[in-house]
């Protein structure tokens, strides 16, 4: 009892440190204010909340996420699952083997696995796939199994059952999914775009590189527009934009140097940016426009907020093993907080006006507010 008595301690203290450093160290115009409200260790499972100005309130007692509330996902360390606004966990699950998670699915499986459960955000098992051929994969509310070569794709029906299955010619490296369609990039440069019943409507080898590989890809929230990094030596990101049954590039530029590993990228704002990840910045794509800005940025960016609602985008960075950076921008290109904090993994996530931001074992919420 006294060793556990110890140890909370420890924890709360350790807690507190750590909104310090998200909530002191942060130069913030003052029309834009973070304020914490709750900081939540992943292996208590209790919130600490915080009063205005950041006083704690003495309440730590959990909140329980209410059935049909808003739940938000999350993976960090070793542990999974999904809490809502109030810190309140529907699920908090350490994981035991491998782990996809989306916004209302999650499966964990054997690297070879001879059954898949499909579960929901409240442990209810929706669909179970015995004996299935390949990774269990969520794409716009839908399921999926990914080939262990990564070189096909199956789609699954609501009870886990086969529908059709698609074949590439090279293995994946990217995929997204929205309105209705599949985008895929591969190994071997291409792009392809499938509609639900697995049919082809569009493809293109990406071109213009010494070594060709497709190494982020997304498409817009309507289907009309595709955003796709390719390449190595020269590396390029693409905007192609739908003209009648096909897409057109309509804007590309190329990168200095470039990655050779998956790229952090994503539509923003309702769709009016691209955000994506440049050698040494954050690049910010205007679509109305047809340009793009650099941010520079210290160290690689390991999350990346994929809603940039309100004018503001939110990043984290890494320059070392232990040393982050959370940094917020106001588009187009205004660095408006910089604040360091030390973890070997985090979690970043935004619902409307509250951001969270994980790191160790804890979730910190912030409310966003303009004063």
């Amino acid at each position: 009892m006294a060793n556990d008595k110890k140890k909370y301690r420890f924890l709360i203290g350790f807690m507190i440190v750590s909104v310090y450093f998200f909530v002191a160290a942060r130069p913030i115009p003052v029309e834009t204010v973070l304020t914490a409200q709750w900081l939540i260790s992943l292996e208590s499972g209790y919130p600490l909340y915080f009063e205005d100005g950041n006083g704690v309130s003495g309440r730590n007692t959990p909140e329980p996420a209410a059935d049909g509330g808003q739940l938000l996902p999350f993976t960090l360390g070793d542990r999974f699952g999904y809490f809502n606004g109030n810190g309140g966990f529907a699920l908090n699950r350490k994981v035991q083997g491998n782990v996809s998670v989306s916004e209302n699915y999650w499966a964990e499986y054997e690297a070879i696995p001879l059954r898949v459960e499909i579960r929901d955000p409240r442990n209810e098992v929706l669909a179970e796939i015995a004996e299935p051929q390949g990774y269990p994969l969520f794409l716009d509310n839908r399921f999926f199994l990914i080939s262990e070569e990564q070189n096909s794709l199956t789609a699954l029906d609501s009870e886990g059952k086969p529908l059709w299955t698609y074949d590439f010619a090279a293995p994946l490296t990217d995929i997204d999914a929205a309105a209705g369609l599949i985008l895929a990039g591969s190994l071997d440069g291409m792009v392809e775009l499938l509609d639900l019943s697995g049919n082809r409507v569009f493809s293109s080898e990406i071109g213009g590189s010494r070594y060709s590989a497709i190494y982020g890809c997304r498409i817009s929230r309507d289907g009309s527009r595709l955003a796709i990094i390719s390449g190595f030596d020269d590396q390029r990101f693409l905007l192609l934009e739908r003209l009648g049954d096909s897409y057109k590039v309509a804007y590309h530029e190329f990168l200095a140097d470039g990655f050779r590993r998956p790229v952090y990228m994503s539509f923003i704002d309702h769709d009016r940016w691209v955000a994506f990840e440049s050698e040494g910045c954050l690049a910010l794509y205007n679509i109305g426009a047809r340009n793009s800005i650099k941010l520079p940025l210290e160290g690689n960016i390991v999350a990346l907020d994929s809603s940039g609602t309100d004018n503001l985008l939110f990043a984290v960075t890494s320059q070392s093993e232990r040393k982050k950076q959370l940094v917020e921008i106001r588009l187009p290109q205004d660095i408006i907080m910089k604040a360091p904090f030390s973890s070997g993994n985090i979690f970043l996530g935004r619902q409307g006006e509250h951001l969270y931001v994980g790191g160790g074992s804890t979730i910190a919420s912030f409310a966003l507010s303009k004063r």
